[in-house]
């Protein structure tokens, strides 16, 4: 069902990478790949035909990091993912506090919507947005994608079970489920 005509939203903290408790990757040496997700992102290479990564980075707003540091993050990330044989064709992410209220800070969906303005064969209703949050979640069913939680935490699954398609362990997981 899923082919080339699909595009792939990912979270990327606690998805992509280990997530930092109460603090943030602000540089290459903190950022450490999940499992699998490397062997996960060729083989969604090989379905998806767009790969877009939607971020929330408030430590940005914080001052805890720039702007030029994650692109520095973004940039090694990319590049060991195709080196593993994936691919990622875009990274948006939203530098906002929370309390600012952005439209780009998920749930809100500004970030899906300029990677549409860059990617104009993006159909959100042939998207998946795969995540482990409820914010995760609620972004994917505002624009009708197919959402997918990833993780086992059964309060935060209970807390966006309205917006959940499918639930996955992790990101190794659902690629492995999507190419039985």
């Amino acid at each position: 069902m899923i082919d080339k005509s699909w595009t792939l939203f990912l979270d990327r903290d606690g998805v992509i990478n280990r997530r930092i408790v109460d603090g943030y990757v602000r540089r290459w040496e903190e950022f450490e790949f999940l499992p699998g997700v490397k062997d996960a992102l060729e083989i969604f290479s090989g379905i998806f035909g767009r790969i877009i990564v939607v971020s929330n980075q408030q430590g940005i707003g914080k001052g805890l990091m720039t702007d030029k540091e994650l692109a520095e993050v973004h940039a090694r990330m990319i590049a060991e993912v195709e080196k593993a044989g994936g691919r990622i064709d875009g990274i948006y992410h939203c530098p906002f506090l929370e309390k600012d209220h952005s439209i780009l800070r998920k749930p809100a969906v500004g970030m899906a919507l300029k990677a549409r303005k860059d990617f104009p064969e993006i159909h959100f209703k042939k998207s998946v947005m795969a995540g482990d949050s409820a914010s995760d979640m609620l972004f994917g069913k505002r624009l009708r994608m197919y959402s997918v939680f990833l993780g086992d935490d059964k309060r935060l699954i209970r807390k966006a079970a309205r917006t959940i398609d499918c639930v996955s362990t992790d990101l190794k997981s659902f690629s492995e489920a999507l190419t039985l």
